[in-house]
């Protein structure tokens, strides 16, 4: 069956805005605490993608595509995690400069922008196959049947 634009993008049940928004602060503080502390740790110098911060935006949004909660809210969940090493990044990694330059560097729109692509990219693919994952685990189990009863 495939789904309508509405249902694809929202869900397929109306999303719970609060939750939402509190599982995406959740993603993002996870993120950020996790490069603070250096759970994880960035290896390169340039980095385009960060690696840590996108394999928990893919595996958020891939839960998200496995429920069909939406597109909308696996790309919220993958900016989330990617804006929380980006917050690392900026206000801890460059210390060395002053408050009102982190808060600009931060707030430039082309690196929240390129953030936005990243999501975009990784929310898409990753809910994709989460869908996938879950069209399939779906029906294994309908053709599988009913469960013989022990009695």
């Amino acid at each position: 069956m495939v789904p309508s634009l509405h249902s694809l993008f929202f869900g397929s049940k109306p999303p719970r805005w609060p939750f939402v928004a509190l599982s995406a602060f959740t993603l993002f503080s996870f993120t950020f605490a996790a490069y603070a502390v250096g759970v994880f740790r960035v290896t390169g110098g340039v980095v385009f993608i960060p690696y840590d911060a996108a394999v928990v935006a893919v595996l958020a949004a891939f839960g998200v595509g496995y429920v069909r909660r939406g597109l909308l809210v696996s790309w919220i969940f993958a900016y989330a995690c990617l804006l929380g090493f980006h917050t690392d990044h900026v206000f801890l990694g460059l210390s060395h400069r002053s408050l009102p330059s982190r808060l600009g560097s931060f707030l430039q729109l082309d690196g929240l922008g390129y953030l936005a692509i990243e999501a975009l990219i990784l929310g898409t693919l990753a809910f994709f196959v989460g869908m996938a994952v879950s069209a399939v685990v779906g029906f294994v189990r309908c053709e599988r049947g009913p469960a013989p009863n022990s009695h």
